[in-house]
């Protein structure tokens, strides 16, 4: 009997993009996850994820990575639909994998209605909704390291070139190197999300 977990990674980042793992595996196999070392990823360090990715793909039966680029993520977000389009991206990965029963990590204030939209896509097994699922179900906290790891990767792939920071609006180097672009250029870079609050107020100032 498979069982899939589900799990984004940087939602809340003002660049990159926006990864959304899955990983399937056979409900008795479940165990050598936690035997492993697997859990939350946001608790592991970067090498901690990094050595357990390998070994999670080598024990699950079938995993799948999709990453939203910023301008999806944008489109979405000035709609309202950031959680719909996770949604949507969480239900074409459990698709994909097909297994009898998958848990996601709701990012939706409501999980038991999260969980139904997912279900409605996917057509799929039983979806199991619920906060802090990478926190209570190994196989939500496999996918939260894959989508993280691939996650991470893309990140350093845009730092071989820029000089960026971690990402996310609290840094300052990462809002620093975006403001000067902006006088630079005009514009942000491609990689940057339009629709955050912060890089909005910079936009507005420099029109």
């Amino acid at each position: 009997m498979l069982v899939c977990g589900v799990d984004d990674a940087g939602r809340g980042s003002v660049l990159g993009p926006l990864v959304i793992a899955g990983i399937s595996i056979e409900r008795n196999k479940i165990k050598h996850l936690s035997a492993i070392g697997v859990k939350d990823s946001k608790q592991l360090s970067p090498k901690s994820r990094e050595n357990l990715y390998d070994k999670i793909l080598s024990l699950v039966d079938s995993y799948y990575v999709a990453k939203i680029p910023p301008r999806t993520i944008d489109r979405h977000v000035n709609k309202n639909l950031l959680n719909q389009l996770e949604a949507d991206y969480m239900a074409k990965v459990i698709k994909k994998l097909g297994a009898s029963s998958s848990y996601v990590d709701s990012c939706d204030v409501n999980p038991k209605r999260f969980g139904l939209y997912i279900s409605n896509i996917a057509k799929t097994g039983k979806i199991i909704s619920s906060h802090h699922a990478d926190k209570k179900y190994p196989v939500v906290s496999a996918a939260s390291i894959i989508a993280k790891v691939n996650r991470d990767r893309e990140i350093e792939k845009l730092r071989k070139n820029h000089d960026l920071g971690s990402g996310y609006p609290s840094d300052s180097k990462t809002m620093g190197f975006i403001k000067q672009w902006l006088s630079q250029n005009g514009d942000v870079p491609v990689f940057v999300r339009k629709s955050w609050k912060p890089i909005k107020i910079l936009l507005s100032k420099s029109s």
